[in-house]
């Protein structure tokens, strides 16, 4: 478990702004074949403690957090080598809902951090660390950063005490134990995981920071989608052209028929975000947003959920008893995604104050997948009447993830109207006559 703490300003002095301090509890992260850039995916890798704290996040003074309530961060007593403790300076570049990460502790929100070296292209990968990048995801719903770390110059350079070295990356530690790092470039969704309807649009939010050193003329973008174990390009986005020199305008390419972007925003204000419309099932996945600016190279994951509620119907509007003294009744449920599917039987007779689910004499057809992704299936029950008498409401109750709350449908079962013998009787003699005096006329005209 990975543990917050909001720390804030308690001495105006030590703060020029208003701001606090965020801990997290870390893991470094490295691969067992040695160190490489990024948050390092697959082989063998192993996780050391970690700590990293965030300085002077901006904090509205209005808003429920009480900055003299809480205390700053405050450095080992001791120093020690072995801690690995990274002290992120303010700087030029914002952390996008700071105030989220100040609210998650207070929220029962954990925040789940890792940290590991990362290598700028073009860098040498066998000098000495100069970059780490952190990956920060506040679970339930709350933003999912990855940061480049850029390690500053040890203020103790300059001076005539032996700084300290930490002893896994082999790097001078400030005075107070700490690595120091600055944020030189972000990339972060504040919506990691959404749902949309088949058929309609959704936006998968992307966007970028990066310092105002950064050459933004070489600023790149790739969407690309992932789903049980293929991948494709969905679209990508470059500020120079194809064949021109710099500064031509940036271009879009999307793979995929309304897929967008807008490069005004992108360039401007680094929204990168994503939108598609007509959404179908085979474009659910997760979804990696890649962003490139001069050196640095990170991405953000984006889960696209499609969810579609079932269309549900009863094969009878009212049950019927004929001459059988069972039933069948079907309820259909039409066009869902995903599969999972729950379906229940009830009935409510007269006599009884709450529906009863009904097991004997339900069953169900396999899932039948249609051409667009979407799935069906039928439920079908026989009602007898020994056990549903006339009167008895049986209701099909259809639960599905892309609902609310179930969906209900019911009908009532009754009894085939009887035919009155007295009449039948009439019907039978005046026919009788009938017939009776047609044969007499007609054997009378035979005679004559």
């Amino acid at each position: 478990m990975f543990i917050i703490f909001m720390i804030g300003c308690l001495v105006p002095s030590a703060y020029a702004l208003d701001g606090a301090d965020v801990v997290l509890s870390c893991s470094f992260v490295e691969e067992g074949g040695g160190m490489m850039g990024g948050m390092g995916g697959g082989g063998l890798f192993s996780r050391t403690p970690a700590t990293l704290v965030l300085r002077d996040l901006p904090v509205d003074p209005d808003s429920d957090s009480a900055l003299d309530s809480v205390t700053p961060f405050d450095p080992p007593e001791q120093p020690s080598a072995d801690d690995l403790i990274f002290e992120v300076k303010g700087s030029s570049v914002e952390i996008p809902d700071a105030e989220t990460l100040l609210h998650a502790d207070c929220n029962e929100q954990e925040v789940n951090c890792e940290i590991s070296r990362y290598i700028p292209r073009g860098s040498d990968p066998d000098a000495p660390p100069s970059h780490f990048i952190g990956s920060l995801q506040v679970e339930g719903g709350g933003i999912s950063l990855t940061m480049v770390l850029q390690v500053l110059t040890n203020e103790e350079a300059t001076s005539e005490t032996v700084p300290l070295i930490q002893s896994k990356l082999e790097i001078p530690l400030s005075q107070s134990g700490t690595l120091l790092t600055e944020v030189a470039f972000v990339v972060f969704s504040r919506s990691p995981s959404l749902s949309a309807p088949l058929g309609g649009d959704a936006q998968l939010d992307c966007g970028f920071r990066q310092q105002d050193s950064s050459p933004v003329g070489e600023l790149g973008l790739e969407w690309r989608l992932q789903h049980r174990g293929n991948g494709r390009k969905v679209l990508e986005m470059s500020t120079v052209a194809e064949g021109e020199g710099e500064g031509a305008g940036p271009t879009v390419s999307p793979g995929r028929d309304g897929a967008s972007v807008d490069p005004a925003l992108a360039v401007e204000e680094g929204n990168v975000s994503m939108s598609l419309t007509k959404l179908k099932v085979v474009d659910e996945g997760t979804y990696i947003c890649t962003v490139t600016s001069g050196t640095f190279q990170t991405q953000q994951i984006v889960q696209l959920h499609i969810a579609q509620p079932p269309t549900v119907s009863l094969s009878e509007e009212m049950v019927v008893y004929q001459d059988e003294p069972a039933q069948k009744l079907s309820c259909h449920c039409k066009s869902y995604y995903p599969l999972d599917v729950q379906v229940e039987w009830l009935s409510l007779s007269s006599s009884e104050a709450e529906p009863i689910e009904i097991t004997d004499g339900a069953s169900m057809t396999s899932h039948r997948q249609h051409s667009d992704g979407t799935y069906s299936v039928t439920a079908h029950l026989m009602l007898r009447l020994s056990a549903h008498p006339p009167g008895t409401s049986v209701t099909c109750r259809v639960g599905h993830q892309a609902q609310r709350s179930e969906v209900d449908v019911s009908t009532t079962v009754r009894l085939a109207p009887e035919t009155d013998d007295s009449l039948y009787s009439i019907i039978v003699s005046v026919l009788v006559v009938i017939v009776g005096t047609v044969f007499f006329y007609q054997v009378m005209g035979g005679a004559n």
